[in-house]
């Protein structure tokens, strides 16, 4: 099981690396509109956030197809809770927005009534264009939610404070703790930061995740145990817990400084901005923001420097790629208007669309041209057997929760490691 295991996450990494070289449609070619351009309609994507300008921008390309297609983006409150009513309504979306944690679980059983298989050949969607390890498939083959952006853990790296002091970045645990030493030997009080408050979203759970689920991917038993909530699954988190510890211990983070962070969005990149911190620690979610609040800094705005998002070494032979995806989309099979629906996702799901929109938005694109934007380039170099695909392995939500919590308590020193261990699958 071990050995097919390893096999099955190899080829997808392989395949992620190669797919947009084996498209069914080259991106150069350009979109060809396959239905009647004077078609007139409606088409609503419903979703989660506040705004969406990147894919208004798509909405603006796509008219000039179609350009008496009116297209909408709404934001419903409450989304998670509300999608499954607005879905049976009469005002229903074309599109929407989902989650691979939805998948399984009983409370969105109903909103999955309502999507469209999207690997449908008769659909024409470019499918190969994103990294297969991101593509969730259901155990006869159909996709019913595709990445339009994805996700990863890593840091916000000041490449100017590298170049300033004569440090390079670092590539592995030994040289991450050798920069550390050198920033603090220089005056810098706290080398690597991140947010603290609270478990959604701590800098300890982006330290930890990762190497838990390499632990996992290598043992199909442990993964098992790790999801049913099985306490023993705990000793399979000790080795993640335990470097998390390390980082902190070892003075690469500084708590105290950390804790005055008030969110892991707006606050941790300003904090960023200020210009003092070598490397913050964050989800690519925080990412997104970094473009706009370039302006909001009055420090970066006096003194800009250059920095990217690369992968945190946490072991000897280098950094994980956890490669996940963050928003997904939908297509609502009862939707009225459906062929112009499904036309817009086949205009949508290519490598220059999905590109295009993931640089506006500053989200990691689901495409294999992940040097498209430069900040994300770091992670071009993590090799295919290093990029592992949550989804692929068959990782739960539950099992998440677990990893997120008990690397909090036992960062904030409410938990040894050998108490979090022992409370695996208790944490909520």
């Amino acid at each position: 099981m071990k050995k097919l295991l390893c096999i099955t996450l190899a080829i997808c990494c392989i395949l992620s690396l190669t797919a947009c070289g084996q498209t069914q449609e080259d991106s150069t070619a350009g979109f060809k509109p396959a239905l009647d351009t004077g078609t007139s309609c409606k088409i609503t994507v419903a979703g989660s956030y506040d705004n969406f300008e990147a894919l208004e921008a798509e909405f603006d390309r796509f008219n000039a197809f179609y350009p008496n297609v009116e297209l909408n983006y709404v934001k419903l409150d409450d989304y998670n809770n509300m999608l499954g009513t607005v879905l049976e309504s009469n005002d229903k979306p074309n599109i929407f927005f989902t989650y691979t944690w939805m998948i399984g679980n009983e409370q969105y059983d109903p909103v999955f009534t309502h999507t469209e298989d999207l690997s449908d050949p008769s659909l024409k969607l470019n499918l190969d264009c994103i990294r297969q390890g991101l593509i969730n498939r259901d155990a006869d083959g159909h996709v019913m939610l595709i990445p339009v952006f994805s996700r990863t853990y890593g840091m916000l790296v000041n490449n100017d404070l590298f170049e300033k002091e004569g440090l390079s970045v670092p590539g592995t645990w030994t040289e991450l703790m050798d920069v550390c030493e050198a920033f603090q030997s220089k005056g810098y009080q706290s080398p690597m930061m991140g947010y603290s408050r609270d478990s959604s979203s701590s800098f300890m759970n982006t330290i930890a995740y990762p190497l838990f689920t390499e632990t996992l991917a290598e043992n199909p038993d442990a993964l098992q145990a790790a999801n049913e909530l099985d306490p023993s699954a705990g000793e399979y988190l000790r080795p993640a817990l335990e470097t998390m510890e390390k980082l902190i211990q070892n003075g690469c983070v500084d708590m105290e400084e950390c804790n005055k962070i008030e969110d892991n969005y707006t606050e941790v990149i300003l904090r960023f901005f200020e210009g003092d911190v070598p490397m913050m620690i964050c989800a690519g979610d925080t990412v997104s923001g970094t473009k706009k609040r370039e302006s909001q800094s009055e420090a970066f705005t006096k003194s800009p420097f250059k920095y990217t998002c690369a992968p945190i070494p946490m072991t000897e032979d280098g950094a994980y790629f956890i490669d996940s995806p963050s928003v997904e989309f939908s297509v609502n099979k009862d939707c009225e208007d459906l062929d112009m629906t499904n036309e817009f996702m086949r205009f949508l799901i290519s490598k220059d669309e999905l590109n295009e929109m993931a640089s506006k938005k500053r989200l990691l694109t689901p495409t294999a041209d992940m040097s498209f934007d430069p900040v994300y380039e770091p992670f071009c170099a993590i090799p295919a057997d290093r990029t592992i695909s949550p989804e692929v392995l068959g990782i739960t939500d539950p099992l998440t929760v677990q990893v997120r919590v008990a690397a909090f308590k036992v960062g904030t020193g409410e938990l040894t490691v050998d108490e979090a261990v022992k409370m695996y699958g208790s944490f909520e």
